[in-house]
């Protein structure tokens, strides 16, 4: 009876850790730690399809980079940029990486990570073109997303907006006449001149703040997590990654200010 008691009391004892270590398992798989990011996939050279069709860009190699050093995999979403941040507030997706500059109305809506871009913006015409300065768009047609800077500075500047889905766009409409020009990120126009140097276009330097981008978080995000990208982009800055793929993409760091 005694040998059968501790028969039984080793196979419950075997059973038990055999539990134990599936719970475990099973625990390890949950605690994969996945960021969900909102990108256009349009906007090159920051996100934006290979001639493979694979997902990359400046801002997609950053977003991999960050969350790389945070222990993190990364999801993205591709969205449109007019649907950003309505993606963002539903839930869609935890953060955007699409060179969302920081201002002062959405600082009131929405938390931000530290910059990982410093940028300014500038005017894209025809080489014809009567405008000379920013100053000279009032009442002019200018291609523009609604919801970016570049939008709110055509705007201010008394433009008539033309609303498009992207740079890509805006830049078709400069060529085929329909509109008079675009305000837009100075690396993109730089970036577009480098692959179509006999483009009929000019690019024409403002007087527009320098623009700071980063990554962007609902206001219930959680603080540790932004605390978590912050400490992964100092480390990148650091160790000299974010700037050795800056030049990779523009031949200059624009991580830093």
């Amino acid at each position: 009876m005694k040998k059968f008691l501790v028969m039984m009391m080793a196979v419950l004892i075997f059973l038990a850790a055999c539990g134990q270590s599936d719970q475990s398992s099973d625990s390890s798989k949950s605690e994969d730690k996945v960021l969900t990011v909102g990108t256009e996939g349009t906007y090159s050279p920051f996100t934006f399809h290979d001639k493979n069709d694979k997902l990359t860009g400046f801002d997609v190699e950053v977003t991999e980079a960050v969350a790389k050093k945070m222990g993190y995999k990364v999801k993205f979403v591709e969205t449109q940029w007019d649907s950003m941040f309505a993606g963002l507030n539903s839930g869609r997706f935890t953060t955007v990486a699409n060179q969302v500059g920081i201002n002062d109305e959405r600082k009131q809506k929405y938390q931000f990570s530290k910059p990982y871009t410093y940028t300014n913006a500038v005017l894209v015409t025809r080489k014809n073109s009567d405008i000379k300065s920013f100053d000279d768009v009032k009442g002019k047609k200018l291609a523009q997303t609604l919801t970016s800077n570049y939008g709110k500075l055509a705007k201010d500047k008394g433009a008539q907006i033309t609303q498009v889905e992207g740079f890509n766009q805006s830049m078709e409409l400069v060529l085929s006449n329909r509109v008079e020009g675009t305000f837009n990120e100075k690396l993109s126009v730089l970036d577009y001149t480098k692959q179509k140097k006999n483009a009929d276009i000019k690019v024409i330097e403002g007087d527009a703040e320098k623009s700071q981008s980063a990554f962007v978080f609902t206001k219930k995000t959680d603080k540790s997590l932004i605390d978590k990208v912050n400490k992964a982009i100092d480390e990148l800055q650091k160790d000299g990654e974010l700037k050795k793929i800056s030049e990779k993409w523009f031949g200059e760091d624009v991580t830093q200010p």
